[in-house]
């Protein structure tokens, strides 16, 4: 596939736009570590939930997306929609928490909440685990997905593909810092999401498809179009849908997806305005990720499977690439080789706008944790604030190699994924109790780190000699025992986490619950509160919160339906979800309204 001066026109805009974005916002990102890292905490709701949505718009998503509908068909999708139940947690409880702790990076977090060393090493060891190694592996997976387009549409090795596109991003990241990524992923987000919906028009158009209608109802798509799999199908039911349904989502740390926010998402919601700001972007967020954006990838996912039914079809296609990276993932950058010069400009510079927004947002977050929660905090307490500056954009640019190096052994995106859940089984719960129940400590989590390290391995390079047979949802729960066992057997063994840091934790957040009972009785002795924490224990934020969570997964998931039937043509079944929809947005925003008013009264 060859592109044409009007196609390479649109890329060089593009690349032309990144760059000049970065050296314009150089200087003030460049004032400081907080400028670099939280753009001075006063960005509204709207660009971070873009930013958000940018963000997990990565280039290797579409190529997930196809592979799992190729394999499993629209249901299989459940492994990562699943994770809006977690995301609505984070918007209607953690969103405000996190904001209100008014830590610089999340790992912060753990000595603002846990005691003594083992706090330190926490904070000091997660920086590098996650800032560095998961965070790398994260990128790598990205990188990847970036070189099989590059093969394909452009005919590029993998080391061309992602030297070039790599080169450009970690100019404009190490720059800007996170208000030029901010800026850069919301021209990003409009160029991708253009180029994704205009090219699943004109593939569904194509003479091997026959438009929408043909294609729906193809037999070879048999099986393949359902939003839940047959319940009757245990050994279909249980892995795609029951399993992310009632377990994963809840006790399976998974990066932009964590239990109780994490990471880069905790990062926007740090840079807010305030906590009504922060609540906005991750709701937004929820709402673009789950309920709009998937249908163009799952579009051209079942549209491949009539052009190329198989692996054989692909190979056959595409004899000059290499076959390292022949899978399903690579069925959607080959269903774009069909698309006009002009808009195939476009698509490809969609593309490059997902890649470089995911990747510039993860070399500035890992970034900031090798500054603030490794460098400065443990290596040079005094360092001044354009020192630390400076090392973020070094270690942005060696986060980068790293990540294109690691790119050259992985070879599909599905089997990343998978190792990522893997890695992260048993540990969901304690991000979500840490902050309800005293008795949650550094222990427990550093336990539950390595326990679940330790089985992941496990299961991904011995367990095939004994237990050869185990699929991929029994590791996973597997997995999820023996981590949850291990962490909480420790918790009850170890000391907790000192009560002068448990009573400030308390203070200051005020996070309610009955797994702080204690602890607000405690308070509410002392003399000279102001508020009595008897009131506000009392106004707990719990169960509007988990209205909050119910009302707005419900209506988010009728959304996605709704879209889906509309697209199938069942009008009947379409208007019903709509409706359904509809109703439920307005619950979700009238107790959104009554979580405000409980903000502002606790400020």
């Amino acid at each position: 596939m060859e592109l044409e001066w009007i196609d390479w026109l649109s890329v060089a805009l593009f690349f032309i736009i990144s760059l000049a974005i970065g050296v314009w916002f150089a200087r003030s990102a460049g004032k400081s570590a907080k400028d670099f890292f939280l753009s001075g905490r006063n960005m509204p709701w709207w660009l971070l939930g873009i930013s958000m949505v940018a963000t997990t718009f990565s280039a290797d998503t579409p190529n997930l997306v196809t592979e799992i509908v190729r394999k499993d068909g629209v249901a299989g999708n459940w492994t990562w929609w699943a994770f809006l139940l977690t995301g609505m947690l984070t918007v209607f409880i953690y969103a405000a928490l996190w904001r209100k702790s008014e830590v610089v990076t999340d790992l912060e977090f753990y000595e603002l909440r846990y005691s003594g060393k083992a706090a330190a090493f926490l904070r000091a060891f997660r920086a590098v685990y996650l800032g560095v190694f998961f965070n790398v592996m994260i990128m790598a997976t990205v990188c990847l997905a970036a070189a099989k387009m590059g093969n394909v549409l452009l005919g590029l090795t993998k080391g061309e593909t992602l030297i070039i596109a790599g080169v450009v991003t970690v100019v404009y990241s190490s720059l800007g810092g996170l208000k030029g990524v901010l800026v850069t992923d919301f021209i990003q987000f409009i160029v991708a999401m253009v180029g994704s919906v205009w090219a699943a028009m004109i593939i569904l158009d194509l003479p091997e498809v026959g438009g929408l209608s043909n294609m729906i109802s193809s037999p070879a798509l048999s099986g393949k179009l359902d939003f839940i799999p047959d319940p009757t199908d245990l050994n279909v039911f249980v892995p795609l849908f029951l399993i992310p349904i009632a377990v994963q989502w809840w006790n399976v740390w998974y990066p932009g997806a964590e239990p109780g926010g994490g990471g880069y998402i905790v990062q926007r919601m740090l840079s807010a305005k305030d906590e009504n700001n922060a609540v906005g972007a991750t709701l937004f967020f929820n709402i673009t990720h789950y309920a709009l954006r998937p249908w163009p990838w799952i579009l051209i996912g079942l549209a491949s499977l009539l052009v190329y039914p198989d692996l054989a079809s692909l190979q056959s296609a595409f004899p000059n690439v290499d076959k390292s990276i022949i899978g399903h993932d690579l069925a959607y950058p080959a269903m774009l080789t069909y698309l006009p010069h002009g808009l195939l400009g476009v698509v490809v510079a969609s593309l490059i706008a997902a890649f470089m927004s995911t990747i510039s947002t993860h070399l500035n977050w890992g970034s900031s944790y090798v500054v603030y929660d490794f460098y400065q905090r443990f290596i040079k307490p005094e360092a001044e604030e354009k020192e630390l500056v400076l090392v973020g954009r070094i270690s942005t640019v060696v986060l980068m190699v790293l990540a294109m190096l690691f790119a050259l052994v992985l070879e599909s995106a599905l089997e990343a994924f998978q190792i990522l859940l893997t890695i992260g089984a048993g540990t969901g719960l304690i991000f979500i109790l840490r902050w309800f129940w005293w008795r949650i400590n550094a222990w427990s989590e550093i336990t539950g780190m390595i326990v679940s390290f330790l089985v992941a391995i496990y299961f991904n390079v011995i367990h095939e000699e004994f237990f050869p047979d185990l699929e991929a949802y029994q590791v996973l729960l597997i997995s999820i025992a023996i981590t949850t066992i291990a962490w909480l057997t420790v918790t009850f063994l170890t000391r907790p986490t000192d009560e002068e840091k448990l009573l400030n934790f308390v203070k200051k957040i005020n996070p309610g619950g009955i797994g702080w009972k204690r602890i607000y009785q405690k308070i509410s002795l002392e003399k000279g509160v102001k508020s009595q924490p008897g009131e506000m224990y009392n106004k707990s934020k719990i169960p509007l919160g988990l209205a909050g969570m119910l009302t707005g997964t419900f209506s988010v998931y009728s959304a996605l339906f709704a879209v889906g039937y509309w697209l199938y043509g069942e009008v009947y079944l379409a208007s019903l979800m709509t409706a359904i929809s509809i109703v439920s947005f307005v619950i979700m925003f009238r107790i959104w309204g009554a979580l405000r008013k409980v903000y502002i009264s606790e400020r």
